[in-house]
């Protein structure tokens, strides 16, 4: 049994690059395994499953290909596409996750997360995030136009990318006691998110068990991919794109 883990591609159309290198990922890496975890921001950008633009349309045949072959494929929201919904479920073939959840990978039960909301220590995004994700907010994104979504969303991104100019980075990462905490109520040693874009296993001590936290690496100079199989374990890599 092979399972690999993805995060933070962020596909989108001024990097074909990175559209390219997943494509290629689909056809060379991703037949291999059983499964196929996308822990969130697959897209830079996701305005509704009835706003999808032409790239977006080819990832999702992509993805149905990959799924037809054999390989199933599971996915989470991340704080950049978290209005992917059931008709790219079904178009696709993915199978969608809640944030967090536990799966058993032999018979480790394994946490799995986005990640973003364990950056507690980012108030300003904590309560966006809380806005953002509230269903009357999220339905009222969706009776807008696309147009007034796209503008919505540019200018959502604008005010992000330079309230994050003057944030640490230790405001930015995760909390150290949110995930201990998480993980102390799912009762489990091994935690894997993204969104951080900071790739590393750390090792923990949870209810005075040795643990670990895996952080999945975004794809932008470099792409990165989680592997799991029973007689190795994990081996985060990192690759050319």
């Amino acid at each position: 049994m092979s399972v690999l883990f993805i995060s933070d591609l962020h596909l989108q159309a001024k990097r074909p690059d990175l559209t390219a290198a997943f494509a290629q990922f689909l056809i060379e890496q991703a037949p291999q395994a059983e499964s196929l975890y996308i822990l969130g921001d697959l897209f830079d950008a996701w305005l509704g499953d009835d706003a999808m633009d032409d790239l977006q349309q080819t990832v999702a045949s992509q993805i149905r290909q990959l799924i037809n072959s054999g390989t199933a494929v599971y996915f989470m929201h991340g704080n950049r596409d978290f209005l992917i919904g059931e008709d790219f479920a079904a178009q696709t073939g993915v199978q969608l996750l809640k944030d967090p959840c536990v799966i058993t990978l032999g018979d480790q039960p394994v946490l799995l997360s986005h990640g973003d909301q364990l950056c507690t220590a980012d108030k300003d995004y904590m309560a966006f995030r809380h806005y953002i994700r509230n269903p009357a907010t999220i339905q009222k994104l969706l009776s807008l136009s696309v147009a007034e979504r796209i503008a919505m969303a540019e200018n959502i991104r604008n005010q992000s990318q330079a309230a994050n100019q003057a944030k640490t980075d230790e405001i930015m990462d995760v909390t150290p006691a949110e995930v201990e905490k998480l993980m102390t109520e799912h009762d489990v040693k091994c935690f894997i998110h993204g969104h951080t874009h900071r790739p590393a296993i750390h090792t923990l001590t949870i209810n005075q068990q040795p643990a670990q936290r895996i952080v999945l690496g975004d794809w932008d100079k470099k792409g990165w991919m989680l592997h799991w199989d029973e007689s190795a374990g994990f081996s985060l890599t990192e690759f050319p794109l």
